[in-house]
């Protein structure tokens, strides 16, 4: 089953004479189940792509589709983790991760339950009466991540959700990111600028370049699930990388303004 659909995406900023291109001709298919990750060079359009599949920002001309519902308006059965995690300070790890219940109805004792099993699975349940100040930045991007599951949503967005922690941490998170969408299979649509973490957590990577941008390589990623840390060692996963970094900087030739 398809699960977001791209028609033709156009999106452009401002107004005549000073408007601003920034996609165009975007098709794209997610299947339902399906890992897809966004690269690209800084300001392209990925984000702005992905807040257009969450209803959150106004396409300028194509269609968008989550299933069969048109996206027009923000999307309600789905789960976003963006790149700071945005946790209420007076609010226990636990209350953080409950929040999107909370804002719908009072927390049943069963999701109350998955909000543990979700902070279980990522190393927290330790800390779910801690309050954010208290927590690691991996620590609060792991909530952030629950949060988003806590629901369980159809559809998993995130943009660049690693890109402010250092890269141990970063590692860790792409390391729990990978057992998490393998025991669950969300369909994830993951903006990225980390070849190594697009390599190793997706089925497919687009790439988009250009100004404005479009997609400019489809890439179904060969290696078979579950995967672990150790493929990241293999000759294979270094050689798709290198493929992927051409591939970036081929996208980088086509908009000479793009930022390094």
């Amino acid at each position: 089953m398809v699960a977001v659909r791209c028609q033709q995406i156009y999106k452009t900023f401002g107004s005549s004479p000073r408007e601003t291109d920034v996609l165009a001709g975007i098709d794209c298919v997610v299947e339902e189940g399906e890992f897809v990750s966004l690269l690209g060079p800084s300001g392209c359009g990925k984000s702005t792509l992905l807040m257009m599949v969450a209803g959150l920002e106004k396409v300028t001309r194509g269609r968008i589709y989550a299933g069969d519902r048109l996206v027009d308006a923000p999307l309600g059965n789905v789960g976003i983790v963006f790149q700071d995690p945005t946790l209420l300070p007076w609010r226990t790890t636990l209350a953080n991760v409950l929040f999107p219940i909370d804002m719908r109805r009072r927390p049943r004792p069963e999701d109350v339950e998955r909000a543990r099993a979700l902070l279980d699975l990522v190393g927290l349940g330790h800390v779910a009466s801690a309050k954010p100040r208290q927590l690691s930045g991996g620590m609060r991007q792991r909530a952030a991540l629950c949060r988003a599951l806590v629901t369980d949503p159809r559809l998993l967005l995130m943009d660049e959700p690693f890109s402010a922690l250092d890269a141990i941490t970063r590692d860790d998170m792409s390391l729990v990111l990978l057992d998490v969408s393998e025991r669950y299979r969300k369909t994830v649509l993951f903006v990225t600028h980390s070849i190594r973490e697009a390599a190793l957590l997706s089925d497919r990577v687009l790439v988009l370049g250009g100004k404005p941008a479009r997609i400019i390589e489809d890439l179904r990623i060969p290696f078979d699930r579950p995967r672990s840390s150790a493929l990241t060692s293999t000759p294979a996963f270094h050689d798709l990388c290198d493929h992927l970094h051409a591939q970036i900087h081929r996208a980088k030739a086509l908009d000479p303004q793009a930022l390094h």
